[in-house]
């Protein structure tokens, strides 16, 4: 059996799993395109092409492709700032910014320059990602609570939500609360915890919807304020899938705001996806290890196809391709069923999507904004060590404040001014800084000078080449200047993926480390 081939017996597994994420992804995927200011329906095709089509093009076995919140801030940017107070020329030179970005992924595939991902410090993309759910907080309370026209920059309308609450409109905030809570609580009940929590949000406010008229426009009184309610907040979606189809604009393609939403939308939503792909390798129970470049190949192709028929960018998405591994997938085909499910339900029942509230939408959004955004990441972050919270809190308030690019350039020169700050040489944090011996069934890496995320990728392969026949890999620190977290963390994350190895790392005790962390940074001391 080759690495891709799907054993017969693993076909109902995975098409259970499939059915199961896809119960999960149909409202995300709506909530997603929606927050990002693209038409609901364009995350479901999304969705459609990741499973059915990239399936096949040699993506990672177990994860997920579709729309993911990650990007909801640059799709959503891209589609305000292009289109210039006009949504729908927004949405379509944010597809043609879409297609370049695709292009650009190819090629970082093609380069195998897609490895450069996963060397990326995990204080930035934590923080990065922090600061886009609480961003996704911002913009998605106010349509959680019925609130028409809220804008604003993020941190604005954070400072706006006391106001948006006392604005709201009740009977439109009980299907957000009661969507919210179904997400928060059903997971906690007993026996319940594998229950898609989204789609029984779904299935309890599309009922109470239809029980308060959401569908015809009238207005209603309560505490002495007159509110409104209508078909404006429920789901709009086109006849078919056919009409939902829009082609790209490309007639300020060139212009500095799309080059600069190309390059975000390639850079995050690589590293993003292939950051999902080694996590979701990770806990594979099978142990396999994907060909990143591969992955992104697939990815890449994907996005083009999707950005020139008007979906999202999509991406290896982990939430629901964790949902993926514990509903028991198989193989790749549990991402094709998921896609299969998708298109088949689109296909044959529009009506009831258009059914959905999109308050029940919002807060499913507002949840995923706080779980990433959650303290327990700041509190994380804080454990490792008092230099990996500087280096996330940096990149969290610069991107709040600025953009996600200026936000994560931040977080890593501050960790690159931290790493010569104790001692290490600019120059030697981009040289190899390992010698590789065999001897008999061990593999020696003795390191030295400073071993940081810069100068990760030498080492990163020694260690993805080890064979069958090595039985120990003795990592050798005593020689090094400074050790920093990533590299602890990446070196420790490619020996969870040995069949037959142990890692062995000597020399640590020589360094003082910044926490009591396992993982914290580690320099000499004169």
């Amino acid at each position: 059996m080759t690495h891709t081939d799907a054993p017969p017996r693993s076909i109902t597994a995975d098409a259970v799993s499939g059915f199961l994420v896809f119960l999960i992804a149909l409202p995300l995927c709506l909530g997603i395109a929606m927050a990002s200011g693209f038409p609901p329906v364009a995350g479901v095709l999304t969705a459609i092409v990741g499973g059915v089509v990239v399936t096949f093009l040699g993506s990672a076995e177990l994860t997920i492709k579709g729309p993911a919140a990650g990007l909801i801030v640059i799709a959503l940017g891209a589609v305000t700032e292009l289109g210039m107070g006009d949504p729908a020329l927004g949405y379509k030179r944010a597809l043609a910014v879409g297609v370049v970005a695709a292009v650009l992924q190819i090629v970082i595939a093609l380069t195998r320059a897609g490895v450069i991902a996963s060397v990326m410090p995990p204080s930035v993309v934590h923080g990065m990602l922090a600061a886009i759910g609480v961003i996704i907080i911002a913009k998605q309370t106010p349509v959680m609570l019925g609130v028409q026209g809220a804008h604003g920059e993020p941190l604005e309308m954070l400072m706006e939500i006391p106001h948006y609450i006392g604005e709201a409109n009740p009977e439109v905030l009980l299907v957000g609360i009661i969507s919210l809570a179904t997400l928060v609580f059903l997971p906690l009940i007993p026996g319940l915890k594998k229950v898609p929590a989204p789609m029984v949000a779904l299935g309890l406010t599309i009922p109470l919807g239809l029980a308060l008229h959401f569908g015809e426009a009238h207005t209603y009184e309560m505490n002495h304020h007159v509110y409104e309610l209508g078909p404006k907040f429920l789901v709009q979606l086109p006849g078919s899938l056919l009409d939902a189809v829009a082609f790209p604009d490309f007639s300020v393609i060139t212009s500095p705001a799309s080059i600069k939403y190309i390059i975000m939308f390639a850079l995050v939503g690589s590293v993003e996806s292939l950051l999902s792909v080694i996590a979701v390798d990770a806990m594979d129970p099978q142990k396999r290890v994907s060909d990143l470049n591969k992955d992104l190949l697939a990815t890449g192709i994907g996005n083009l196809i999707c950005a020139s028929i008007g979906g999202l960018p999509m991406i290896s998405e982990i939430v629901r391709s964790k949902a993926n591994i514990d509903s028991g997938a198989q193989s790749k085909y549990a991402n094709f069923f998921h896609g299969l499910a998708l298109l088949l339900f689109v296909a044959l029942l529009p009506g009831l999507l258009q059914q959905i509230p999109l308050a029940a939408l919002a807060a499913m959004l507002v949840y995923t904004g706080a779980r990433l955004a959650s303290p327990g990441e700041f509190r994380h972050a804080w454990h490792i060590g008092a230099d990996q919270l500087a280096v996330f809190l940096t990149t969290f308030l610069v991107t709040l404040a600025t953009d996600l690019l200026v936000g994560v350039a931040a977080g890593l020169v501050l960790k690159l001014a931290l790493h010569v700050a104790r001692g290490a040489s600019p120059v030697a944090m981009l040289k190899s800084p390992v010698e590789i011996a065999r001897e008999a069934e061990r593999l020696r890496i003795v390191v030295h000078g400073p071993a940081v995320f810069t100068n990760l990728l030498s080492v990163r392969r020694a260690l993805h080449d080890v064979d069958e026949s090595v039985t120990v890999v003795e990592l050798d620190v005593s020689d090094a200047t400074i050790v920093d977290h990533t590299f602890l963390e990446k070196v420790h994350l490619a020996a969870d993926e040995w069949p037959h190895a142990k890692l062995e790392v000597v020399g640590l005790d020589a360094l003082q480390p910044a926490s009591d962390h396992p993982y914290a940074t580690r320099r000499r001391v004169a």
